[in-house]
């Protein structure tokens, strides 16, 4: 499963999320965010990366020319939409997009059935104000019903304390973090981001294939493993 941490304004948190399991970064590329990054700061904390870490730009009703930029500027992997863009300005991206829906409108099949399937979802809460990070949960089991139809991200006040029960209920192709690992806005909490992976590997080792490996005898479990991802680019 994806697991980003989003709104990282500081090398250290990029860091510490990386060190704990994160896959993807989120940088917010949006000014009127509390989260906001420049990007050029953005740049330099990316470039220190491991190679098998995404780093995403999060943009709000901005011009394709200015995120298409961004992206190249940064070196992102991805590009995540927060504002009322469409399929058509989507298909003008130069890298993949994700696409937040609040829960209202991703409730209704139109809403969902408008974004081509190569453009993964990501449902949050409704805010047309703070569009995303408001630590408010979303219904989880309208959620689910979208998760099984297609490719989603789980987002909306997700925390340490309610990711195992998130997870099980929607069963999402990946999830976003952001308010709920926070001391305040774009400052993560070190012991909340440990916090919230401890659940997360509590929650994989309940899996079913988990139950799997573990009854398998010790010989066959093994292997030449995964190869090892450079540290830097």
């Amino acid at each position: 499963m994806l697991i980003k941490i989003c709104g990282i304004t500081r090398p250290e948190d990029a860091e510490a999320a990386v060190e704990r399991g994160a896959q993807a970064l989120g940088f917010v590329f949006w000014p009127d965010s509390p989260r906001f990054i420049d990007p050029y700061r953005a740049r330099a904390i990316v470039s220190a990366l491991p190679s098998f870490v995404t780093p995403v730009g999060v943009f709000v009703n901005q011009s394709c020319e200015y995120v298409n930029g961004v992206a190249t500027l940064v070196g992102l992997g991805a590009v995540q939409l927060h504002g009322d863009e469409d399929a058509s300005y989507a298909a003008a991206m130069t890298r993949p997009v994700i696409k937040a829906i609040a829960l209202g409108a991703a409730g209704d099949p139109d809403g969902v059935n408008a974004w081509p399937l190569q453009v993964t979802l990501l449902l949050d809460a409704r805010d047309p104000v703070r569009r995303g990070g408001t630590g408010r949960t979303i219904d989880w089991t309208s959620a689910s019903n979208v998760a099984a139809r297609r490719r989603v991200v789980l987002a909306g006040g997700l925390t340490p304390e309610n990711v195992g029960d998130a997870i099980a209920r929607v069963k999402p192709f990946g999830i976003d973090v952001s308010s709920g690992v926070e001391s305040s806005p774009g400052i993560k909490d070190h012991v909340r981001l440990a916090a919230l992976f401890a659940a997360l590997r509590r929650v994989d080792s309940a899996t079913p294939e988990a139950e799997s490996l573990r009854s398998r005898p010790r010989s066959s479990a093994r292997g030449g493993g995964a190869p090892r991802a450079s540290k830097k680019r």
